[in-house]
């Protein structure tokens, strides 16, 4: 019964339209052999030529080689293999083979349309030769009578249709490759603007967070009244990193999802970011210089992503200091300066690090901007980026990371 039913099983893999097809080809094929071998007209005769007869048993032959059809797209060569044979033996026996000849071109036509060039020509070749061979040895109606004059011709038509089938499939499966490589290019892309998204506001919440329950336990012995003002920056801070979090996870919900969708944060949110790093112990001065233009959503959030990680790298490390903030509007780009009064020496080899600097130049450069980090003029840190105001569509700066030749702080 296991055999039976591995049978059944292997049988049910054989697409229906091949047995479909190699059904009626073998019917089709099978009228015309026996009509070649009963004409109904003398002028079929030439040259004196007898036709012989035909026994209904020689005709098996030509159904094996169309019902090998059945199995063209499984084993291709094999079947061209079969149809060749069978077709090459009901010739060699004497048989008028006008028709038979049409069963091993359609294999041909299958081999050729899964093999290389080389192969299908080298394949057509070898068909012609073998069936050429013994339809001119002993054809009936003369050594250049009956199909061996089309033979050549149907051979290079089948040939010729195949490989040009297999082009168009390759063409199209490298069309096909071409986009799911470009559906995962931007599912990467979609990934890594997510992880810079979530890096940018824990790292700035936390590091609020740190400070100021770093600064409640130091007043806590000696001026408690001073704790629940720590306290309530904490709240805030862990309230809008909070918001942050849910407006990036949306994304990420299913698109019937009833949760409100927050808009995405930019320059009109920095005077509530300032009022944050005020609130976690660091002054903070802002000033906006030029005219203010609407920018393009990419530009505005990576204005203010960068501005928010200068921000938290300095409330992080350096110290005691004060900040300054400047948003300059240009003609033709947006100017980001962050100046601290801080310590701004570069870490300890092997102290540790971050993304930080990294992810700010990667978000300027992923809008044609360029972002410059290291020493202040006057001591302390300074980060200074250049963001173009259309997007970076025709400013021409495309390089991933920006040259500076000023020794850059290790600040993460």
């Amino acid at each position: 019964m296991s055999g039976v039913g591995a049978v059944r099983q292997w049988w049910h893999k054989v697409p229906a339209r091949d047995v479909v097809l190699a059904l009626a080809v073998t019917g089709a094929l099978l009228y015309g052999s026996y009509g070649e071998a009963h004409p109904s007209t003398a002028a079929y005769f030439h040259g004196g030529h007898h036709l012989p007869y035909t026994p209904t048993a020689a005709l098996i032959l030509v159904a094996v080689a169309c019902l090998a059809l059945i199995w063209r797209r499984r084993w291709p060569v094999a079947v061209l293999g079969v149809s060749v044979a069978a077709a090459t033996i009901y010739t060699l026996l004497g048989y008028v083979n006008g028709a038979a000849l049409v069963a091993p071109m359609i294999a041909l036509y299958t081999v050729a349309t899964q093999s290389s060039i080389r192969q299908a020509v080298a394949y057509g070749l070898g068909t012609l030769a073998v069936l050429g061979v013994a339809s001119i040895a002993v054809n009936p109606l003369g050594p250049f009578g009956g199909g061996v004059v089309i033979l050549p011709f149907m051979t290079a038509v089948v040939v010729i249709a195949g490989i040009a089938v297999a082009n168009r499939r390759a063409y199209v499966d490298s069309i096909r490759d071409r986009a799911e490589q470009d559906a995962r290019r931007r599912l990467d892309e979609e990934r890594l603007r997510i992880a810079r998204e979530l890096h940018d506001v824990v790292a700035h919440t936390m590091a609020t967070i740190n400070v100021q329950a770093g600064v409640a336990a130091h007043v806590l012995p000696t001026h408690p009244e001073a704790v629940a003002e720590s306290l309530q920056a904490i709240k805030t801070a862990s309230k809008e990193g909070l918001r942050e979090l849910r407006a990036i996870l949306n994304v990420l919900r299913q698109a019937d999802d009833a949760d409100p969708t927050q808009p995405a944060p930019g320059t009109a949110q920095l005077e509530d970011l300032i009022a944050g790093a005020r609130r976690a112990g660091l002054e903070t001065t802002f000033t906006v210089t030029g005219q203010q233009v609407p920018l393009p959503a990419t530009v505005d959030l990576a204005a203010y992503r960068i501005i928010q990680e200068s921000l938290t790298n300095t409330i992080r490390h350096a110290g005691p200091a004060t900040a300054a903030v400047s948003l300059g509007y240009h003609h033709d780009e947006l100017r980001i300066d962050v100046i601290d009064t801080g310590r701004g020496q570069p870490a300890v080899a092997g102290s540790g690090g971050g993304h930080g600097l990294a992810g700010m130049r990667e978000r300027a450069a992923a809008v044609g901007g360029t972002v410059e980090a290291g020493p202040g003029p006057a001591g302390g840190f300074r980060v200074a980026a250049r963001l173009p105001l259309d997007g970076g569509h025709d400013t021409g700066h495309h390089d991933t990371e920006p040259h500076d030749t000023r020794q850059e702080g290790a600040r993460p």
